[in-house]
Formats: C-alpha cells, structure tokens, sequence
C-alpha cells in the first residue's frame, strides 16, 4: 500500500497557509515534499506532520534564486501527484523608495519560481494524465496595490496565468486550482515589514490559515478554477468587478497607508 500513496510537494510548507494544506495532505495518507529556505524549520514542521503516519521528503531551497528553483526540479526523482505553490513574499512602502533587489526577489519567487515548477511538474503529471495544481494567489491579484505594488501585480500574474493553464490543458486530467485568501493571521505581514499597514491593525478580522487551507483544499480536490476564502473577501472581489482601477487604487491607498498618516 506504501508504493500507492499519492504525493505532495508543497513550497512555503512549514509555516502559515502552507503548513496548514500539508497537514490536511497528511490527514488524507499523502506523503509529502517540503520545500522552504530553512532547514531547520523543514526539519521540526516534518517531525510533526510524520507523526500523522506519512513520509515526509525535505528540501531546503531559496525560491527566489532561480537556479534553486531549477534545482529543486532535477532533485524531486519521484512522481508528484499534487503541486502547492504556496511559497510568496511581498515588501511594504513607496515603490520609489523600496529596495529594487528586494522586489525583484519578490517578482522571482512568486512569479518566476512559480513558473518553472508548474512548468515541470506539468509536464511530468502529463505522462499518466493525472494531477492537481493549487496556486495560492491572493484577492490582492484583484486589485492595484499602492504600498505593495509590487506584491499586489505579482498575484495579478497567478491568477492570469493559472486560468490560461487551466483552459490550455482542460482535457489533459490536470486541474489547476488558485485559492484567494485575504488578510491571514500568518507572518507574512511581519516578514513583508507591514506591521504599521493600517489594513492589518484589526487582528480579530484576520483569517485563521487552518480555514484558508481547508477552502484551498476543498476547491483543489473539486477541481474547482479558483476559490475565495471568507466572505467577507468574497464581497470585496464582487465590488471590485465592479469598480474601476483607479477607483480601487485610491481605496487600496487609503487601507494600506501607514497609521501614523492617516489624518495626513
């Protein structure tokens, strides 16, 4: 029975939304492949997920370094049923004062990174005709974002792209899934340096990642096109339909602007 377990390779799976997925894959007899920049942190997220009774598989690789991505893709030898690019970073501030190599990292690993693993695994999932892709985009890819332009037309790209995948190959027995959280209780926030964002001051109305997986998961294996985790989200991308960009930049502006200029 070992032999026909299904697999998983999950990227930003020690922590947050990640984490959260690898745990339901487990739950459902997956084993998995672990893919983060830190050893250490594959190393105690896999010793948990293990005692759920799969195999876990870890990599430490930096996404963002395209050469890593590629590696990654020479080093995974066993068949992958279900791909999760689930890792992403974003940097919070004015675009004009923002670090360049610091966005174009951000623009490797959730675009370009992205783009050679799903490139890659595709093409091996296509000689059974058989698997799962899950894009976690974000309700972000929906509108302009000022204070993360960078992040916000990243996520544009996922969703684009994983629908013109999806219509591309409909008949190949591969579906392609984008889950769209919005603000998560996760250390994403503090890692992308936007503790003083006010769009984050309200931690009660953050989402639990465990619920934003869960609805990733459900869409994946209904082999859904694209889901919207919370109501409250979903409300927001049906007024944005609705808005113009520049309209919806204005307000994005207004959400995301540092407490301290709000009565600027």
């Amino acid at each position: 029975m070992e032999n026909q377990r299904k697999t998983a390779l999950i990227t930003g799976g020690t922590s947050g939304i990640g984490k959260e997925l690898a745990k339901l894959f487990a739950n459902d007899g997956y084993n998995l492949i672990l893919v983060a920049r830190t050893q250490s942190d594959l190393d105690s997220t896999a010793d948990e997920l293990r005692t759920l009774g799969v195999e876990v598989t870890t990599i430490a690789k930096d996404l963002s370094k395209m050469e890593e991505a590629r590696s990654l893709c020479q080093e995974v030898t066993q068949h992958v049923d279900v791909l999760v690019n689930d890792a992403g970073q974003g940097v919070y501030g004015l675009f004009k004062d923002n670090d360049i190599e610091r966005e174009l990292e951000i623009i490797h690993l959730n675009i370009c990174g992205l783009v050679i693993l799903t490139k890659h695994f595709v093409q091996q999932m296509l000689s059974l005709g058989d698997g799962k892709v899950l894009n976690v985009g974000s309700i972000a890819g929906k509108v302009p974002g000022p204070w993360q332009a960078v992040y916000h037309a990243t996520k544009a790209f996922v969703l684009s792209f994983t629908s013109a995948i999806r219509e591309e190959m409909a008949d190949s027995g591969i579906t392609f899934t984008a889950l769209l959280p919005g603000v998560t209780d996760t250390d994403f926030f503090n890692k992308a340096g936007m503790n003083e964002s006010k769009a984050i001051q309200d931690k009660d109305a953050m989402a639990n990642p465990a619920d934003v997986a869960k609805d990733g998961y459900d869409a994946l294996m209904a082999g859904e096109d694209r889901v919207t985790s919370g109501f409250k989200n979903k409300v927001q991308v049906t007024a944005s339909n609705l808005m113009p960009d520049a309209a919806l930049a204005h307000q994005m502006n207004e959400q995301q602007k540092p407490v301290q200029q709000e009565n600027h």
